[in-house]
């Protein structure tokens, strides 16, 4: 029996606890299951988001839960349609005017050339928000005195939405490397020589004073099994007819279907699969251009309305490309960053709490400090710098 302070606070009596405690569990097991309670959840509590998404998806399956995100996408789309249908593409930061980002030219005759891209405009000259394709520098927080070696843009690729917007990094890679992490516990593994590796899952300490960015990887493991190498380790065996992110021990970056990379697979330091190219040699894929598709959601609808990151290269593969995106399909990603400049496009992570592109500050006390490229993005500030990375993740240092 339950001693008398305890029934005098509200305890429960003998017998009435399970009942309770089940019809608490129900409750909120309706809630998480409706479109509705899911929204509000992951919105409210982004970084429970991934926990509640999980949890549900262990007691109702992968499938079960990719239609339940489906709902949820559809019908925050058609609200944000009734809500924000008319309203014009927005600017998200202070763009620079005409010429401002030009290449010095005092530098002298001697001094190294700094890439500079040229502005390629809005993707829908009628439809875009003042500053849309022009490449605004990134200082670097961490060494003021150094040029800018990145820079970013938006883009509205959706005439349909104002509110799909595609933020794009871009950086040459005679100035710049990037670099990947596996997470503490994704990409989870089965092969046995990946039991006994040490997944630090943070920026190394050796880079930090050349960090520049950092960005999310792909999917975790059960959402497609998706192949991964680093370090001579293949964590998950590549499939074949996907996209692959890597890079050579000599330093070159490639994003190919495998099949156009599985001669090379020696001489790969690192790979991160990903569904198949968005864009491939210049071209969006056939299937960007079907009503339905699952290729690029996990097993989300490739027309869902969601988050999305991505990552490309131009044709000479010596510039790259990094992008976040708010409410877009997978073809406005490819019709985005195809305009930006990229020949070659994999689609990384997906959904609201995962996309993050950061760059860092210094604090008080010499840490550092993540800050989102945009806001509305969610990170900690501690990102890929403190708090072990839960999944794999990709950083940009200066060369």
């Amino acid at each position: 029996m339950h001693p008398p302070d305890a029934l005098a606070r509200g305890a429960p009596r003998e017998g009435e606890r399970p009942r309770r405690r089940w019809l608490g569990w129900a409750a909120l097991g309706l809630l998480l299951t409706s479109p509705a309670g899911l929204w509000w959840a992951v919105h409210r509590f982004p970084t429970v988001g991934p926990i509640v998404a999980d949890s549900l998806r262990a007691v109702f399956g992968v499938e079960a839960v990719a239609r339940l995100e489906e709902l949820v996408y559809g019908a925050e789309d058609r609200v944000l349609q009734t809500v924000k249908g008319d309203e014009a593409p927005q600017a998200r930061w202070e763009t620079a005017p005409p010429g401002a980002n030009a290449a010095p030219t005092d530098a002298g005759a001697d001094a190294p050339r700094r890439f500079v891209p040229a502005n390629v405009g809005p993707v829908l000259a009628e439809w875009s928000a003042p500053g849309d394709g022009v490449w605004v520098p990134m200082p670097n927080a961490l060494d003021p005195s150094a040029p800018p070696r990145l820079h970013k843009t938006l883009l509205h690729p959706d005439r349909n939405r104002s509110w799909a917007e595609v933020f794009v990094v871009v950086g040459s890679l005679d100035e710049v490397e990037v670099r990947f992490v596996i997470g503490r516990h994704e990409p989870k593994s089965q092969a046995k020589e990946a039991a006994a590796y040490a997944r630090p899952a943070v920026v190394p300490e050796a880079d930090r004073g050349a960090l520049l960015l950092a960005f999310n990887g792909g999917f975790k493991t059960e959402h497609g099994w998706y192949g991964v190498k680093q370090d001579g380790i293949t964590f998950v065996k590549p499939r074949e007819k996907v996209c692959t992110f890597g890079q050579t021990t000599s330093g070159e970056l490639l994003i190919r279907t495998w099949t156009g990379l599985a001669a090379r697979e020696p001489e790969l330091a690192w790979y991160r699969q990903a569904p198949q190219c968005l864009v491939e040699d210049g071209a969006l894929h056939v299937g960007l251009a079907q009503e339905k598709t699952t290729y690029w959601g996990a097993t989300l609808d490739g027309e869902t309305v969601i988050r999305r990151s991505a990552v490309g290269l131009d044709g000479t593969g010596r510039r790259f490309f990094v992008a976040i995106t708010n409410h877009t399909t997978a073809r406005a990603v490819a019709i985005a960053l195809k305009h930006a400049g990229a020949d070659h496009v994999a689609q990384l992570d997906v959904n609201w709490s995962y996309p993050k592109i950061v760059t860092y500050e210094r604090v008080g006390d010499g840490a550092l400090r993540a800050v989102g490229i945009a806001k509305g993005f969610e990170h900690q500030e501690d990102e890929y710098v403190g708090t072990r990375s839960q999944r794999d993740f990709f950083y940009v240092v200066s060369r």
